[in-house]
């Protein structure tokens, strides 16, 4: 593979237990325990698992929207190189340049008063790459037509548009800094079937003529085998098995992975029961054994160890 653009190591980010001011201080929530990967250039690296896993706030330790706890955090672009956790003010504002984030519900993340235009330029103006505004505005009107929408849409409000256009308008916005890494958190979940479709391929597109990199966040499997080039299974804020996207579906190792697999196609085996439990600071063993239908006594008394199935496979299980 190609020198990694990101790579994460041990990162994690814990919560106090209890909110308000006079709540007390010790009690931990892990929402991401030591979680590592790394992103390839012109790769696109799947974040895989149910609702609370920790998916989203990975994500968001990437930007730094959320201050990291513990871990590291290395960005390898062209014009900006380091921990992005020990980033300065004017290196994070350039490192966000490279590194943008879409969000998942486009009807929360845009700004209903502005028109598209305002939307997509309010940040470039800021930035040392702005252009000068009649410039700037021929950039967003062609990535407006790149990006499926017309030029002519950019005096119009995000009300406008449909879910899957607005969608494209968020998608627009994150590339008129021409970033190197878009992460695109859960952008497909709330749009219709027929709509997600064409967003996975604008994203493909995208991806090819831009060479980007991205980091696609979803809770469905069955997607993220079909778009994504690697895969990794989060589940109680850690990565439990990681694999290339092609071959996970016929060697997933991890009971976790393969509950997950057998949800959408239940010929294959028992499905996925329960709910996860909230990662505590005192959790022993495997945070999946409670669920796990092939637990054994040390699984709930010893964390499992990481395996290395392969040079691209690895799992966290007694069992494989």
């Amino acid at each position: 593979m190609n020198t990694p653009i990101l790579t994460v190591s041990g990162l994690q980010k814990r919560f106090n237990r209890e909110a308000g001011f006079f709540a007390p201080f010790g009690e931990f929530v892990y929402a991401v325990n030591d979680v590592t990967f790394e992103l390839n250039k012109t790769e696109t690296y799947a974040l895989v698992g149910e609702s609370g896993c920790g998916k989203t706030t990975t994500a968001r330790l990437l930007i730094r929207m959320y201050e990291p706890s513990a871990g590291s955090i290395y960005y390898h672009g062209s014009d900006l190189q380091g921990n992005v956790c020990s980033m300065n003010t004017a290196q994070l504002r350039q490192y966000r340049e490279s590194v943008k984030y879409i969000f998942q519900d486009p009807a929360k993340s845009l700004n209903p008063r502005m028109t598209v235009e305002e939307i997509l330029l309010c940040g470039y103006r800021y930035s040392k790459k702005w252009p000068g505004r009649q410039q700037a505005r021929k950039e967003a009107a062609q990535i407006l037509e790149e990006t499926g929408l017309s030029a002519a849409d950019m005096d119009r409000r995000p009300a406008d548009f449909s879910g899957g256009q607005r969608q494209r308008i968020s998608i627009a916005r994150g590339l008129i800094m021409r970033p190197q890494v878009l992460i695109c958190d859960e952008v497909i979940s709330a749009l219709d079937v027929s709509i997600q479709g064409q967003i996975l391929n604008l994203l493909l597109e995208l991806r090819q003529n831009r060479g980007l990199s991205l980091i696609f966040i979803t809770h469905d499997l069955k997607v993220a085998s079909y778009f994504c080039d690697r895969i990794g299974v989060m589940y109680h804020g850690e990565i439990v098995e990681e694999a290339p996207a092609q071959n996970l579906y016929r060697e997933a190792l991890h009971p976790y992975t393969q509950l997950l697999f057998a949800s959408f196609s239940p010929a294959r085996g028992e499905l996925l029961r329960g709910e996860a439990a909230s990662s505590g600071s005192t959790a022993n063993g495997c945070p999946f054994a409670p669920r796990c239908p092939k637990a054994q006594t040390r699984c709930t008394q010893q964390r499992p160890p990481v395996i290395q199935k392969s040079s691209e496979h690895r799992v966290s299980c007694f069992l494989a």
